[in-house]
């Protein structure tokens, strides 16, 4: 009876400390989630202030981001100060940029994940002396990294779906 007894509170703590974890790992996955689209958004205001040298540190060192419009690669840009070069002057012609970012899925292991993220890109500058508006739906492919404890972009794919320019006001 005793040896049956210590066997139900042995086989009890067992399963408690299992639910246990399994609260705290789904906790942990929630928090990571949160993360990642937190860090997504923040990408896109950084880029909406033109405060480049505050976006590349959510890239890690070496990150690569290449660049894809119609299905073809336009560009391949390797760490920071490549990533930054490109992006300060890309934001450089225009007066406005504005994302509104959409729907994000997350497949995360350990401190590894990836992800696609939806985004519209609306940009407003000036062309031939007329103000003009560019609205771009883009998705971003993106490997994660966990560098003491906090996540960053490793790797990232953009791809220029569509484009509509028009005169701005239209």
């Amino acid at each position: 009876m005793k040896t049956l007894c210590f066997a139900i509170i042995l086989s009890s703590l067992f399963t408690m400390t299992y639910a246990q974890k399994t609260v705290e790992e789904r906790l942990q996955q929630i928090e990571d989630r949160m993360a990642l689209k937190a860090l997504v958004d923040e990408f896109s205001i950084l880029a909406d202030r033109k405060d480049v040298a505050t976006q590349v540190l959510l890239f890690t060192e070496d990150a690569k981001v290449e660049t894809m419009n119609n299905g073809q690669a336009v560009s391949a840009l390797v760490g920071r100060k490549q990533i930054g070069d490109a992006f300060a002057n890309f934001l450089a012609l225009f007066e406005v940029v504005y994302h509104i970012n959409g729907q994000q899925t997350v497949t995360i292991a350990g401190n590894k994940a990836s992800g696609i993220s939806y985004c519209e890109v609306t940009l407003v500058g000036d062309q031939n002396g007329k103000k003009m508006k560019t609205k771009m739906g883009v998705h971003y492919k993106d490997e994660y990294v966990k560098q003491n404890g906090k996540w960053l972009i490793a790797n990232r794919q953009s791809t220029f779906a569509w484009r509509d320019v028009q005169p701005l006001g239209q």
